[in-house]
């Protein structure tokens, strides 16, 4: 996929809390990005929390999580009823062309929405756990799972996607979205020369709003 990256794309371990800012490094890592961050605007008031950055190869800040609601925990698949927590996670990826390292000595491959959108399946599939599986067969099961995250980002106008209509900073916006029995995913593009992507379960993906972030310190 020539126009969605990896790089840095590590997807959250819910086990034992990692994945979530907890020191003073991953929130000065989130103030170097040279980009706006964003999480869902003021009409949500519950708590926000600060997940992970991603790095490209030479140091420079590519993309980070803000998470909104309920700690997420992990969700057997099958699991019927209400799940027990809500929340959702927006997803920030800085927009650029390919580009060459600052050493010159490689290519930094270019993002696209499509970008978003594979970081946010990966993160959801990050809080699922199959409940037939056990430990020693999960990773081949979240491998499986990850690829197909990223056949699917790569086809946004496929039959997976329909669209929605979202407000970012107050102005509406097109966003790729889909449903899966793990939670809701969803991807877009902002002015602001960021892509967008969310994920969430327990919160419906209809009524969301989105916003630039004044203090992304003030959420650690």
């Amino acid at each position: 996929m020539e126009t969605t990256s990896r790089v840095g794309a590590t997807a959250p371990a819910p086990e034992g809390g990692q994945g979530f800012a907890s020191d003073r490094r991953t929130v000065d890592a989130y103030l170097r990005a040279p980009f706006p961050w964003y999480g869902l605007d003021e009409a949500f008031t519950g708590p926000r929390w600060l997940m992970q950055v991603g790095m490209a190869s030479d140091g420079a800040v590519e993309h980070g999580s803000i998470g909104h609601g309920d700690t997420p925990s992990v969700l057997h698949e099958g699991v019927t009823g209400e799940p027990r927590d809500k929340f959702t996670v927006v997803v920030t990826v800085a927009a650029h062309p390919s580009r060459r390292t600052d050493d010159g000595t490689g290519l930094l491959e270019a993002t696209s929405v499509s970008s978003a959108a594979w970081l946010a399946g990966v993160g959801l599939l990050s809080f699922t756990w199959p409940g037939q599986l056990d430990h020693s067969l999960r990773d081949d099961w979240l491998e499986q799972q990850t690829e197909t995250a990223w056949a699917l980002a790569d086809d946004l106008g496929g039959p997976e996607w329909s669209r929605l209509s979202l407000p970012v900073d107050g102005v509406a916006a097109d966003f790729h979205y889909r449903e899966s029995e793990f939670g809701w995913v969803l991807a877009g593009t902002t002015e602001a020369g960021v892509h967008l992507g969310a994920y969430g379960r327990g919160m419906s993906a209809y009524g969301l709003g989105f916003a630039a972030v004044g203090d992304v310190s003030a959420y650690a």
